[in-house]
């Protein structure tokens, strides 16, 4: 029996600012420190993988009053 492996999904700039609602500016600062790893193949566009995209988000602690 053979296994169906699932292959990883990959968002263009606009798609990952759509996902965490900001906009592509932002994502691409993310890009250039280093926040979201982002691929390239030749001259094709860039694109991040969402799994990457959701590994850069960050819980922050609840705030206790």
């Amino acid at each position: 029996m053979t296994t169906k492996r699932e292959l990883p999904v990959y968002l263009s700039l606009e798609q990952a600012a759509e996902v965490l609602s900001v906009s592509t500016k932002t994502i691409r600062r993310r890009i250039s420190d280093g926040t979201i790893p982002a691929y390239q193949c030749g001259r094709r566009p860039i694109r991040i993988r969402l799994d990457d995209l959701e590994a850069a988000l960050r819980r922050i602690p609840s705030a206790r009053w």
